[in-house]
């Protein structure tokens, strides 16, 4: 459903999301939203490699 989008509607929701939120809100969002993205990648990372009592990782 999501590989139906071109061009042109994407066009049209970032006109929509430029209206709504102002040029100077756009970017604060895309840096909140890659901090997010970043944060939950490093969360999943840390997750694999588990810590001992010190808070250095266990080899």
């Amino acid at each position: 459903m999501l590989g139906s989008f071109g061009i042109q509607e994407l066009l049209v929701v970032f006109a929509i999301l430029l209206l709504i939120f102002g040029s100077t809100k756009l970017p604060q969002l895309g840096r909140g939203l890659g901090e997010g993205i970043r944060n939950f990648k490093k969360g999943l990372r840390n997750e694999e490699t588990p810590e001992l009592e010190d808070g250095r990782e266990a080899k």
